[in-house]
């Protein structure tokens, strides 16, 4: 970025630049400034960082957000299962709790596959950072990420409320889809089918937008010098941390939901469901 001019007054100074592709823009900054040049060049960096990492916080409050959703769905029921001595829940307690902690466990993993894309644009094209993640293009990003997983949730607890349930006790201390399909009669392909196009949506495709985004970072960086993978490293080592933890939690959730049938029964512990009534 080169700059164009600077112009002054007693009541604001105005920054005018130009990036790499001609256009220009402004930013205004209210109230009065020294005409010091070191003081006008402290106030144009503050002004260019605020507006490099609101996107950014966008994204963490709403990641917040969602731990809000994930605790509500999941701290009452374990309260109520160590408070009671009897462990019983209805059934449309239990699938509340599914598609709430279902909808928390989706938009998180969205949410971290967009601060990939961020730290992306950030790192490899910072001139076309502020005409891609505009604010208004991050809410709507955020829009679609609590829409689709939301709706496409709703669908799957409203089907596998349909199902007619032969047992009614779930060795787990808290309710998911496919422990609930687990207690079925017989099994629906049609659920099965649905629940695994939910996964390549929310999961799979996720994940490869995070991986996609990481190698390109690290692909620029090795061009770089020592300080900016440095810089580099320290702005993504902690969304890339949450990034693998949270993905390795629910991969051992995914794989003990399908082992959990033939683990011997003292390994579990789990509450008893009320009948349901079709």
């Amino acid at each position: 970025m080169t700059t164009s001019g600077i112009r002054g007054g007693a009541s604001g100074v105005v920054f005018l630049g130009r990036n790499a592709s001609g256009t220009g823009y402004r930013n205004l900054v209210k109230g009065p400034v020294s005409k010091n040049p070191r003081n006008l060049k402290i106030h144009q960096a503050k002004m260019d960082c605020l507006g490099l990492h609101r996107p950014m916080y966008i994204l963490l409050v709403n990641l917040a957000l969602n731990g809000v959703i994930g605790s509500s769905s999941v701290c009452p029921t374990i309260m109520k299962h160590l408070i009671m001595e009897k462990q019983e829940t209805s059934l449309e307690g239990c699938l509340t709790q599914v598609y709430f902690s279902h909808v928390y466990a989706s938009c998180v993993y969205c949410i971290l596959a967009l601060m990939a894309y961020d730290r992306y644009v950030s790192i490899c094209k910072p001139l076309q950072y502020h005409s891609i993640m505009t604010p208004t293009k991050v809410k709507l990003l955020l829009a679609v990420v609590y829409f689709i997983p939301g709706s496409a949730l709703a669908v799957q607890v409203y089907m596998t409320s349909r199902i007619q349930l032969c047992k009614h006790t779930i060795d787990k201390l808290l309710c998911d889809n496919q422990t609930v399909i687990n207690l079925s009669c017989q099994k629906n392909a049609l659920l099965s089918v649905y629940g695994l196009c939910l996964i390549i949506c929310l999961t799979i495709l996720p994940f490869l937008l995070v991986v996609l985004s990481y190698v390109n970072i690290f692909m620029v960086s090795l061009k770089t010098s020592k300080e900016s993978q440095k810089k580099a490293l320290r702005t993504c080592t902690p969304h890339l941390v949450t990034f693998i933890n949270f993905s390795v939690a629910s991969f051992l959730v995914v794989i003990y939901n399908r082992i959990s049938l033939d683990l011997p029964k003292q390994w579990k512990c789990g509450a008893k469901l009320g009948r349901y009534n079709s």
